[in-house]
């Protein structure tokens, strides 16, 4: 007996629940010979600026004993370009197509989102993990009042649909994605890397030029779990649920944490979209901690609803 993985996804159907996350996967072709796209329910492209980024000098890649750290610095050609040379090709590929895109400013954010909601794009996703320049560097995805912001002015710019990706380190993940769902996102990813350092004993430095990098793979799935439950209990549209997941049962992990859809990518970091099989349709009802209300710590809760795919 066949099963259908496919997902509904803010209307538009997806061919299952597995997304190829932003930075793992290229523009999609790269992977064509390797398996069989429309397969997917989406391709993410590599993260997008406004204006060109060569990205950062020195170390780039450094393997850990669980994860993968990274300093590549958004290195891409430019929103212009994508549409003009990337964007042609992904729409080939028979799958969904998500846009992601960054910016040091919301002036980057708003003109980036403008230029990609002309275009046939499915959907934008705001990677507010970027750095405010205007605000001394600190990302717009620490704070919620800050996220609040740009993904508003974003939301006013554009009318595709809107997915946010959350950073691992805003202060409150709960009160974040509430904030960014107020201000007008469709649906949430999440979660992003990891701030992390690396140490080089022979040269006694750190082995980044940035000091710091961000870390993926199996080593953050249980943090990235433990975000995905808490962002899902905070909020009622889809959750794209990603960080460490490497094969199908991290990935129903993350189905059953709340998050919907799922990716994959470098040190295993992989984006999921809820399989329709396992959502649970149970109320939302849930206590300060994230968990359902009236579940005693120890006790289990059963089945989360919300995570619609995962990368």
């Amino acid at each position: 007996m066949s099963v259908s993985l496919k997902v509904n996804f803010l209307g538009r159907e997806l061919a299952g629940p597995v997304i190829a996350a932003s930075g793992t996967f290229g523009y999609g072709e790269e992977y064509a010979d390797i398996l069989d796209l429309s397969a997917l329910g989406g391709v993410c492209s590599k993260g997008l600026t406004l204006a060109p980024k060569y990205g950062n000098e020195g170390e780039r890649l450094l393997e850990t004993p669980a994860g993968l750290m990274n300093s590549i610095g958004l290195q891409n050609p430019g929103v212009a370009h994508f549409i003009e040379q990337e964007l042609p090709r992904m729409l080939t590929l028979g799958t969904a197509v998500f846009a992601n895109l960054g910016g040091g400013s919301v002036e980057d954010y708003e003109q980036g989102a403008a230029l990609l909601d002309a275009t046939e794009v499915d959907f934008i996703e705001l990677n507010i993990s970027c750095p405010n320049v205007k605000e001394g560097g600190i990302a717009y995805g620490i704070k919620a009042a800050s996220a609040k912001e740009v993904v508003g002015r974003v939301r006013a710019a554009c009318k595709k649909p809107l997915v946010v990706k959350l950073s691992p380190q805003a202060e409150d993940i709960g009160q974040m994605a509430a904030a960014c769902v107020e201000a007008g996102a469709d649906a949430l990813s999440l979660v992003n890397t990891f701030q992390a350092c690396a140490i080089d004993l022979e040269r006694r430095r750190p082995v980044f030029n940035n000091l710091f990098a961000g870390l993926s793979g199996p080593a953050v799935k249980p943090i990235a779990l433990r975000m995905v439950w808490q962002a899902c209990g905070a909020v009622d549209v889809p959750v794209i649920g990603l960080g460490g997941i490497a094969t199908g049962a991290d990935a129903l992990e993350f189905i059953m944490a709340g998050g919907g859809g799922g990716g994959g990518g470098a040190g295993g970091h992989r984006k999921l979209y809820g399989s329709p099989l396992l959502r649970a349709d149970q109320p939302r009802d849930r206590r300060m901690d994230g968990g359902p209300r009236g579940a005693e710590p120890g006790r289990d809760p059963g089945l989360r609803q919300g995570i619609t795919c995962i990368k």
